[in-house]
């Protein structure tokens, strides 16, 4: 099955590395219980119990599913972008030592990276290009 289709915000944030304004991402203030899945291919990536709010003007999560996300450094060595592991969509960026949580993790988040499902809706099929 194709993935998904993107507007132009989107595909501007997931396929060309672009970043939302901060404050203004739907999932920034958002705090239900659920799953939030890549928005072009569906794939499971961060639990909410993982969200918490840093502050920062984006959705921030402290840990993924297992081998949700790809971590690949950028190419000024400043910051780690983070990417969907089965479609390469760009997430945002990781930070560490920062002391939010237990974990000192924080997946920074565009909200137009990801899809909320709630936890009493299934979770739809994964897609691959």
């Amino acid at each position: 099955m194709p993935y998904n289709s993107l507007n132009k915000k989107e595909a501007e944030v997931i396929l060309r590395q672009g970043t939302e304004a901060p404050f203004q991402g739907e999932y920034d203030r958002f705090f239900e219980d659920g799953t939030y899945i890549c928005r072009q291919c569906n794939q499971p990536l961060y639990d909410a119990k993982a969200k918490f709010d840093a502050g920062c003007g984006w959705p921030a999560f402290d840990d993924h599913f297992p081998g949700a996300v790809v971590k690949i450094p950028d190419k000024d060595g400043r910051r780690i972008e983070i990417r969907c592991s089965q479609c390469h969509g760009h997430l945002g960026h990781v930070f560490t030592g920062e002391r939010f949580t237990q974990r000192n993790t924080r997946h920074c988040v565009n909200s137009l990276s990801v899809r909320f499902i709630p936890r009493s809706t299934p979770l739809p099929p994964v897609l691959s290009s």
